[in-house]
């Protein structure tokens, strides 16, 4: 089941990642749980469509060239029009070294790959409040 706005529709969830694989496989999973999914290869990338789109959550691989996933992460977090908006980081990596250096980058949770549908969905879930609920 997934959190819907009423008003604006779908939630909105961004996925960085520089494998064409990991992408299709968090699309599939998040559109069929209802999500609204843009899709960005790296950080750049990324940049320009966190503006256009402005989704509710952005999922971002560690590990991209370029721009890698804690340096998008900050950027996200550093901009005060995004800082409330959810990054999860995505890795292989499992590691208190690697969690921790994703809390510094300003991420809101960690998710390692493989992942599966439903820790993507109660990932998304847990970062989205429902519209109705009091602050």
């Amino acid at each position: 089941m997934y959190v819907s706005n009423a008003v604006s529709g779908p939630v909105k969830v961004l996925v960085i990642d520089d494998s064409n694989t990991i992408r299709r496989s968090a699309e599939i999973f998040l559109r069929q749980a209802g999500f609204e999914v843009i899709l960005a290869e790296d950080g750049f990338d990324a940049l320009a469509k966190i503006s256009d789109h402005q989704p509710k959550v952005i999922f971002v691989d560690i590990m991209m060239p370029r721009l890698d996933g804690y340096q998008t992460c900050a950027l996200v977090k550093q901009n005060p029009n995004l800082k409330s908006t959810p990054v999860i980081m995505l890795s292989s990596k499992d590691g208190v070294f690697d969690r921790a250096r994703g809390r510094l980058a300003g991420s809101d949770r960690y998710l390692t790959k493989p992942f599966t549908k439903e820790a993507l969905v109660e990932a998304v879930n847990a970062c989205v409040k429902p519209a109705s609920t009091p602050a």
